[in-house]
């Protein structure tokens, strides 16, 4: 268990350091990583290294860094703000210290706030994770003029790479295959129309010094340009603190396939193989896999030799990721490179045996790489599904917020899975960062293995308190184009037109759910029994008449009955399960047999009024099980009012306002942006459904609002 030795109170006057408390923190908290998959990346004891490393970020990334600092015997100091007091970095690492409020321009992305934490602590490096300050060169630039370490490329590597605008520039002097566009700065949103006719639609509109999906905008026409680009400028300066932006062309329905690469500071350069990026939402990534369905060898290495070709170009070192669109006939075109870990590395470990953040602190210690292309295969596959809490209902991700009430990663009961996480069970999720969970990665001997090992990792992944996306990622793991590997970056438009609507059940799945639904209610009403009536034996073959409301609130006629080690289902008169008395109400996964089938399901919440909420194939579905008295009585109940949708603006997600375009009195259009809603750096435009007058306005620029507040009304 973890122990503060003590705590320092800063006094610098000129520091954003001032009034908070530097925390100094014992090694031996936090789980230890994996090492067996790293076969290529043996620790070396002997060998010089870095008496302490600061990790400039948060979450998930900061505690990645933190288990390969424990592994190869290095000091770990981990920077917060002062809403992530408590978060799972700051008790894994050996220090911290608090840098700023909860905004990340007035924390994370505090340069000087990091500088002095440095100071303090005597860190004789920085990683600086994905995200944040990872690709800034001013950050990197004084971290040289102090002496300390980046653990990343050179600053004039990320000023070559990191820029997008100038990557694209060097690439095509390199003989890179790029995709056409402008390659200097849009001035303002002229600027932006004008360019965007002289490629023509449709363009991408992005931030020059963007990742992750951060500041990107698709225009396939004037209106969408102007729109996109305010936006994605907005996005950028809030992400990044740059707000330069780019146009291109944008290649319609390719495949996002990216190299990882990871060069030593003596000329030494290898490629780890690709990693599948098509299943996007956003132009953020949803699932990854390594390597693709998609290339083969010769593509594969024709990619990585370019890859290792611009590196060279800008003398790069550590580890980067060039990204490419790759069309049907494998055609592929450089998109950028990230100059800094990707989110997505560690199915490249997995499949390589590199543990590739090893790798860059060795790099930036001087070390050379101990591996060469040769020893570079590809070993099985990986799949990592990025776990947010997000409303997938809701343009298949709209953030979250709460706290996690229960929380159980299902690393803990199945092989050949990995949970890279930052968070635990008691955590808060808020609006101020990415609402990334975890990257839940499976692998195997071949990609079905590892498909298979991801169904069961998701059925068993248990998260209560914030709202999250399990159901769409295993909607799209089981569905048939995705497991034939048949993905572009259009899947997700393509799978779900409508938007992602849950788990569509077959009728046999529909009665399984109906069925599991009544056991649970049995039990709950014979335990009820058992527990009122101690002094009196319970029948236990007492039976029960029903009637259940499915998820579609269709009702459904059921007799229950238990027998001795199982219940005995008859639904509608013509279905008849076996269902066995497997599990208890106090389980969240339920796992039960029925007949010959073996189900996994997670009990959500079940109410003294019959309202029971289960998860089954991923999705949640909420169903009401009555008995027969009460549903007669039913028709006698008042309906709720319905509340005219098309009349306000509703909050789709907890967030603050950045705009309010309206007022009292105005006649706005279907379709008008009425306002603007933040929410972890990605903004969202909320529009009247239908022409009218504005008649209230309930909110203001500035405003943090809940899910669901009424912002405006209309007449």
């Amino acid at each position: 268990m973890q122990t503060n030795i003590f705590r320092v109170l800063l006094n610098s006057k000129n520091s954003y350091l001032l009034n908070n408390l530097v925390r100094y923190q014992s090694t031996v908290a936090g789980v230890p990583i994996d090492r067996s998959i790293y076969f290529l990346s043996k620790i070396d004891k002997n060998e010089p290294k870095f008496n302490k490393i600061l990790i400039a970020n948060r979450g998930e990334i900061a505690c990645r860094v933190i288990k390969s600092c424990k592994a190869m015997g290095i000091k770990s100091v981990a920077v917060h703000s002062d809403v992530d007091y408590n978060s799972l970095h700051v008790k894994m690492a050996d220090e911290a210290i608090c840098i700023g409020p909860a905004p990340s321009i007035k924390s994370y992305l505090n340069i000087d706030a990091i500088i002095d934490a440095i100071s303090q602590t005597k860190s004789e490096a920085v990683h600086p994770g994905y995200g944040f300050l990872s690709e800034n060169m001013e950050f990197a630039r004084r971290l040289a003029e102090m002496g300390v370490e980046f653990i990343g490329p050179s600053s004039k590597s990320i000023m070559a790479m990191g820029d997008k605008i100038m990557s694209k520039r060097l690439a095509k002097e390199a003989g890179v295959s790029i995709i056409p566009g402008f390659d200097g700065v849009i001035r303002d949103e002229k600027h932006c129309l004008e360019i965007a006719n002289q490629i023509t639609y449709p363009v991408m509109i992005k931030a020059s010094a963007g990742g992750g999906g951060k500041g990107m905008r698709i225009a396939w026409n004037d209106k969408e340009a102007i729109e996109g680009f305010r936006l994605s400028k907005s996005e950028a300066a809030s992400s990044f603190g740059d707000d330069r932006m780019l146009v291109e062309k944008f290649i319609d329905n390719p495949r996002h396939i990216e190299i990882q690469i990871l060069g030593d500071k003596h000329g030494n350069i290898v490629y780890l193989n690709e990693r599948e990026c098509s299943i996007q939402r956003r132009n953020q990534k949803v699932i990854e896999e390594a390597p693709s369905v998609f290339i083969d060898p010769e593509t594969r290495r024709k990619m990585g030799e370019e890859a290792i070709a611009l590196a060279r170009a800008v003398g790069y070192s550590s580890a980067g990721t060039c990204e490419f669109l790759v069309d049907s006939q494998r055609k592929f075109y450089f998109l950028e490179m990230n100059t800094r870990l990707q989110v997505e590395h560690p199915i490249s470990e997995c499949i390589t045996g590199v543990d590739i953040v090893q790798e860059m602190i060795r790099v930036a210690k001087g070390h050379k790489l101990k591996i060469t292309q040769n020893d570079i295969k590809i070993n099985g596959w990986a799949i990592e599904s990025r776990v947010y809490a997000e409303d997938p209902y809701k343009n298949f991700g709209l953030p979250s917020i709460g706290r996690l009430s229960s929380y159980k990663e299902p690393v803990r009961n199945m092989e050949n899975v990995r949970c890279d996480s930052g968070i635990e069970e008691g955590s808060e999720i808020s609006i101020y960062y990415d609402p990334m969970i975890c990257k839940l990665v499976t692998y195997g001997a071949d990609r079905q293995s590892a498909l298979n090992t991801m169904v069961q990792a998701l059925d068993n992944y248990v998260i209560r308190g914030v709202t999250n996306n399990i159901a769409l990622l295993r909607d799209i793991v089981t569905e048939e184009n995705f497991v034939k590997g048949d993905i572009t970056t259009k899947y997700l438009q393509k799978i779900y037109p409508e938007g992602f609507k849950g788990k569509a059940l077959s009728k046999v799945e529909s009665n399984n759910l109906l069925a599991v639904a009544a056991v649970v209610y049995a039990k709950d009403v014979l335990r009820s029994r058992s527990f009122l009536n101690s002094s009196v034996k319970n029948k236990q073959n007492e039976s029960f008449n029903l009637y259940i409301f499915d998820h579609n609130q269709i009702a459904h006629k059921c007799q229950i009955s238990k027998d001795g080690d199982k219940f005995l289902v008859d639904l509608d008169d013509e279905n008849s399960l076996t269902i066995s008395d497997s599990f208890t109400l106090f389980d969240e996964v339920i796992n039960v047999n029925l007949g010959d089938d073996n189900l996994t399901l997670q009990l959500i919440s079940k109410e003294s009024s019959g309202d029971i909420s289960l998860q089954y194939l991923g999705t949640k579905f909420n169903l009401k099980v009555m008995n027969k008295k009460s549903y007669e009585l039913l028709k006698y109940m008042p309906k709720k009012k319905q509340v005219d949708l098309s009349s306000v603006i509703i909050s789709p997600m907890p967030g603050i306002v950045k705009s309010v375009s309206v007022e009292v009195g105005q006649m706005i259009n279907e379709g008008a942006e009425i306002c603007t809603v933040e929410a972890m750096k990605m903004q969202n435009k909320l529009v009247a459904q239908r022409t009218g007058k504005i008649k209230q306005i309930n909110t203001k620029v500035g405003e943090q609002v809940e899910e669901g507040k009424i912002l405006v009304e209309l007449e």
